[in-house]
């Protein structure tokens, strides 16, 4: 008797979109439907790890590199194995959603890699997560442009060899795919936005002379890592590649993995292509990890943490260290500002700013550094092309003058730079407007002329969480409190219901995203990511 055919994954609530049937292959949802079978249990218990851990730092309030793994960090021999030409040269690394416009814009940059981002930059909308693989579809089949309804403008792609290498970037593990299920069970974002892509590009993208490359974000340790080392062994065999061929760099966007780079990178080596230096992100995991420590856990002002403060200094050039020792890729962090264009003044204040933080990661030994606009590519790339010259990276600049101690990394008290309530104000007047437009379908915002992303949110309600918490007393002598949260909230959005006028703030969801930062900067209870609760009320 032959064993029962497994069941298929259901689309579950979702409004037919155009051409999904070119990306929704039985194929396509067969092989989603083996990934979540195989490796979604695994999954769900380094979840509930993750869990365990936070709850020993809460006892202990502190972190250590680990006693166990300290053969892999004293084995000099190991590297990780060589970079294909494609990923090389990584100087200059542009960010962003995979929207047809982006995506084609992106390509053209003039940076060497595009991230293309199902994650922080893309609210995951049915029609985001599809069209999205859509749009990477058609631009590895040089299909794809786009018209501007508004301005007229036609966008299409430039020659081949100027197009930058696509590094996709899939969910973090925590996100479920509600649209997307098997006998009842969502499938985990993360297994849906890589399966879909690997299985429908990885031959495709082999014969253009690149391959299937991957950022993995929100990473908490090195048994994550190497879940993520077996879904591509189990993948390469099953479309028929040969091993080695998937590249991964992994964010070290989480305090607990600024402690196990090595064991990441040894995980992961026959498809490591290196480590990133994220910011935001890493922040909201200190105040996420550390926020029962009291006073000397206390971030100030987001705006005052600079890549220059002692810990992150300590964070970032161990990070370097790290991948060079192992002959990995060391990325730098972003570089947000949208210049005006209406304002030369802004612009020259920040570029400048931009040309001084890139000036530093390549004089520090990075090999590449994110910009978000096309328009700070060139001024990223001076900076590269300054220490580079005609070499792909600096991966010889060994940085053995380094040494990090565990506490440098969670030294937050070596800042001198203190909470105030302007930083109250702004957090929360750029939570509400990141929020807004998540749940409107956008992951990639402009504001204040900074691009932000779900990161930005995640560090500004995490900071109005610690400081009422930590019973912070602002310069102006007022107590962080609940009350006066609300109060700012509620001056902002009136400010926000004028600026924006009664028709565009009656059709927008501006009371909804004031509720929703609210409800996770003020319960007591505080929510692991700000992503879980507002994906349950994102429509599409």
């Amino acid at each position: 008797m032959s064993a029962p055919a497994p069941s298929p994954l259901a689309i579950v609530e979702a409004e037919p979109l155009p051409r999904q049937e070119e990306v929704l292959t039985d194929a396509a949802l067969a092989f989603v439907a083996e990934l979540h079978r195989r490796f979604t249990p695994r999954r769900d218990v380094l979840l509930a790890r993750r869990g365990e851990r936070r709850a020993e730092i809460a006892r202990t309030s502190t972190l250590d590199f680990l006693p166990e793994t300290a053969a892999i960090r004293a084995d000099d021999s190991w590297k990780v194995a060589p970079a294909p030409a494609a990923l090389n040269d990584r100087r200059v690394e542009i960010t962003g959603p995979t929207d047809r416009k982006m995506t084609i814009n992106a390509l053209n940059s003039g940076a060497k890699v595009w991230l293309a981002d199902f994650e922080d930059a893309s609210a995951p909308t049915w029609e985001n997560v599809v069209l999205g693989q859509l749009s990477l579809i058609d631009a590895y089949e040089r299909r794809i442009d786009f018209t501007d309804p508004r301005s007229g403008k036609s966008y299409a792609l430039k020659a081949a060899d100027e197009l930058a290498t696509v590094v996709m970037r899939p969910r973090g593990w925590h996100l479920q795919e509600r649209h997307l299920q098997l006998d009842g069970s969502p499938v985990p974002g993360a297994l849906v936005d890589f399966g879909l892509y690997f299985f429908h590009n990885a031959k495709r993208l082999i014969e253009l002379g690149k391959g299937p490359y991957f950022y993995l974000p929100k990473t908490e340790s090195h048994l994550e890592a190497r879940l993520w080392n077996d879904i591509f062994v189990f993948a390469q065999e099953y479309v028929g590649i040969p091993q080695g061929t998937v590249r991964a760099t992994v964010l070290i966007e989480t305090i607990t993995a600024a402690y196990e780079m090595e064991e990441i990178l040894y995980e992961l080596r026959d498809h490591a292509s290196g480590l990133n230096a994220g910011r935001w992100d890493y922040l909201f995991s200190i105040v996420k990890n550390f926020r029962d420590g009291g006073e000397k856990f206390v971030l100030p002002d987001r705006n005052a943490v600079t890549m220059t403060a002692p810990f992150m200094r300590a964070y970032t050039e161990l990070l370097v260290r790290t991948c060079h020792k192992r002959g990995a890729h060391a990325i730098g962090g972003m570089a947000a500002f949208i210049p005006s264009r209406r304002d030369a003044e802004v612009n020259k204040v920040a570029f400048e700013k931009v040309k001084a933080d890139k000036d530093r990661e390549a004089a520090d030994g990075f090999d590449g550094s994110w910009v978000a606009h096309p328009d700070l590519v060139p001024i990223a790339m001076a900076s590269f092309d300054a220490v580079l010259g005609s070499r792909p990276n600096q991966k010889d600049r060994l940085r053995e003058d380094v040494s990090v101690a565990p506490g440098d990394l969670i030294a937050i008290d070596s800042l001198d730079a203190k909470p105030t309530y302007e930083g109250l104000r702004n957090a929360v007047q750029v939570g509400t407007r990141y929020i807004e437009a998540w749940l409107r379908g956008l992951g990639a915002v402009a504001i204040f002329n900074l691009m932000e992303d779900a990161a930005t949110a995640e560090i500004s309600r995490s900071q109005i969480w610690q400081w009422i918490n930590a019973g912070v007393v602002f310069e102006n002598g007022e107590l962080a409190t609940p009350e006066l949260t609300r109060k700012v909230a509620a001056e902002e959005l009136a400010a926000i219901r004028a600026e924006v006028g009664e028709e565009a703030f009656t059709s927008g969801k501006w009371q909804q995203a004031h509720d929703l930062l609210l409800h996770v900067s003020l319960d007591a209870d505080y929510a692991d990511f700000l992503t879980l609760p507002a994906y349950e009320q994102l429509v599409g």
